[in-house]
This record gives C-alpha cells, sequence and structure tokens, in this order.
C-alpha cells in the first residue's frame, strides 16, 4: 500500500509498490544505471503515486552537484525581469536543471547575503546581475571556484564569464539619430552612478555627439539614478537651462516613465515639442502616443547564452573565461520626430 499523506514517502515504499529492490528505485531515481523499460515504468508509476521526491541534498553528497542553478539579481532595477527569468528557466529546464531565485535588492551588502544563501543551498553555479560598487562579491565567487556568470552590468573583468547587452554602439547610435534630424542640443537622462550599463550608455553618447559633429557639453547631461523619479527629475532640470535640449536620449524605461510623465504634465507635444529615444524597449513602448523609439535589448538571448556559459563552466571549470555582447535593435517608431 503507498504511504498515508502525513508522512514522507521512501524509496522503500516506492520500492514496496513496484515490487523491486530498493537498489533498482535507486538505480531509476538517479540515473546511476539502465534498468529494463518495463521495470523503469513500473517505478515511475510507483513514484507518480506516492508524490517521491528524494532528498536533493543528500543525492548532491553522492553526485558532488544538485543540478540546480541560483539567479542573484534586483527584481526592482530590471524591468524586463519577467522575460528574462521565463529564458533563463527554460534554458535550464531543457538541460534538466532547477533555479532558485534571490533578491538582491540592488545593495552589495544584501547582495551578498543572498549569494552566500545560494550557495548554503549547494547550487552548482550563480547567475549574477552585479550591484552598484560590487567587486567583492564577485572576487569572492571567483576565489572560491564557483562558477559564476554576470549577467546584463559586465565589468572589465577578465576572470569571470559575463554576457549582456553593446550599450556604446548602440547609445551612439540613437543620438546620431537624433542629430540627422537636425537636432543640435541632445541632451542625456543617465543611469545611476557607479554601473557598467550607465558609463557605456553615456559613453555611447557622447561618441554619438562626436559623430554628428556636436560638442560635448555636461550641462546637457543630468543623472536619472536609474528610476521613475529621477527621470522626472532629471527632464526637468534638463528644461530649466537657458538653451534647453530639442532632443532627449533617455538610458533606460524606467527613468522614460518620469520623463513621459514631466513632459506630459508641461503640456509638451512628444516629437514636436520634444523628441525622445530611449533605451530597453519596454513591452508599453509601442502602446504609448506617439510610440517610442528605442534600442530593445535580446533579453531572451540573454538569458539563454548566461545559462550556457554556466553549464559549460559547471562541465569545463578550467575553460578560457567569456564575455558576450549581444547587439540591440532599432525599434524605430515616432517619437523622435519622425
Amino acid at each position: 500500500m503507498p504511504p498515508s499523506r502525513s508522512s514522507r514517502p521512501t524509496q522503500r515504499d516506492i520500492a514496496e509498490l513496484a515490487g523491486v529492490s530498493i537498489t533498482t528505485v535507486s538505480h531509476v531515481v538517479n540515473g546511476t544505471r539502465a534498468v529494463a523499460p518495463e521495470t523503469r515504468a513500473a517505478v515511475l508509476a510507483a513514484v507518480e503515486q506516492t508524490g517521491y521526491t528524494g532528498d536533493a541534498i543528500a543525492r548532491s553528497l553522492v553526485t558532488g552537484g544538485t543540478r540546480s542553478i541560483g539567479v542573484a539579481i534586483s527584481l526592482l532595477a530590471n524591468p524586463y525581469f519577467a522575460v528574462l527569468m521565463q529564458a533563463i528557466e527554460r534554458e535550464a529546464a531543457a538541460a534538466d536543471y532547477t533555479v532558485l531565485l534571490a533578491d538582491t535588492h540592488d545593495t552589495v551588502t544584501t547582495e551578498q547575503d543572498t549569494v552566500r544563501a545560494l550557495r548554503s543551498r549547494r547550487v552548482d553555479g550563480l547567475l549574477l546581475t552585479p550591484a552598484p560598487g560590487d567587486g567583492t562579491v564577485i572576487g569572492e565567487l571567483v576565489s572560491l571556484g564557483m562558477p559564476t556568470v554576470l549577467l546584463d552590468r559586465l565589468t572589465t573583468r577578465t576572470d569571470v564569464d559575463q554576457v549582456g547587452a553593446e550599450n556604446i554602439q548602440s547609445t551612439s547610435a540613437l543620438t546620431e539619430h537624433l542629430g540627422s534630424r537636425g537636432h543640435r542640443r541632445i541632451g542625456l537622462v543617465a543611469g545611476a552612478p557607479g554601473l557598467a550599463t550607465s558609463e557605456e550608455r553615456t559613453l555611447g553618447y557622447r561618441l554619438g555627439l562626436g559623430r554628428s559633429g556636436l560638442a560635448w557639453n555636461p550641462d546637457l547631461v543630468a543623472c536619472g539614478h536609474s528610476a521613475r523619479d529621477g527621470g522626472a527629475a532629471a527632464l526637468r532640470e534638463l528644461l530649466a537651462l537657458p538653451e534647453p535640449p530639442t532632443a532627449v536620449v533617455v538610458a533606460n524605461d524606467a527613468m522614460m516613465v518620469g520623463v513621459l510623465h514631466e513632459a506630459q504634465r508641461r503640456g509638451l507635444r512628444i516629437g514636436s515639442d520634444l523628441a525622445l529615444a530611449g533605451y530597453d524597449d519596454a513591452e508599453w513602448a509601442d502602446l504609448v502616443d506617439p510610440p517610442l523609439t528605442t534600442m530593445a535589448q535580446p533579453v531572451e538571448e540573454i538569458g539563454r547564452q548566461a545559462v550556457r556559459l554556466l553549464l559549460g563552466r559547471i562541465a569545463d571549470p578550467d575553460r578560457t573565461p567569456e564575455t558576450i555582447r549581444l547587439p540591440p535593435a532599432l525599434r524605430h517608431r515616432a517619437s523622435c520626430g519622425c
């Protein structure tokens, strides 16, 4: 008879129900030896009937792995989080890995705690979006030999795998596009200081100015701190200049929300009174009026590539670390005045 719901089923229960030995059950659930198809089917039917799950941690002591990966990421700071996680989970599931998620809140202290918590769960590897000012956590993971892939925010390190979007040339292209429309004063709402993505997109903006024959003017750059309210405050700062910009590049969608609200509050017509170009391409970008011209990050491919890099590192700890930068795609719409 199957065990009562109040007890936790064991391999002995499975063996009795399927009419096989405990050793045979162990071989089936752990995949340690080939078993006759009819015997395997009987064991799996008993597993299904009893709801047996086994003990992943106990198995890990024998096999050396839990077939699980940890994801440490700031949920608030990543508006494309749902799409990214779906891609990560699909790719991991295809390789028979489970995913454990932890929110870093985008602070180094919390990041350190969440990473150590994931390690205590004996995950086989980690996907990490570094918090601003991070260095200690990444260094600790590398020194421990923990298979790790950095997501989205890439560093200059060469001793760890990384995957994210290309930021410099893509932001340059947005700036150049506005310049080609005749704008001579192009502003930037920049992301939070200390983030690699913020620095790279600011560098891309400067590069785009130069390619458009325009001089760099620090007055035309306002920090939006990668947040909605910061975006609104940054636009107010830019529009308060004696010669305000006629076009603005906004470095992420969270800040773009604030920029749009501030522009609406002032009665500005996007595309005519003020041209806008953004970065990220949230799902609502083509639903606002006018639709937003943006650079769309290849979020799903970033998730897939990150898992592949991590599984490759788990399988071969000594291979040379890779940095993969994936090009965003321009979504050319009407907010830029075209």
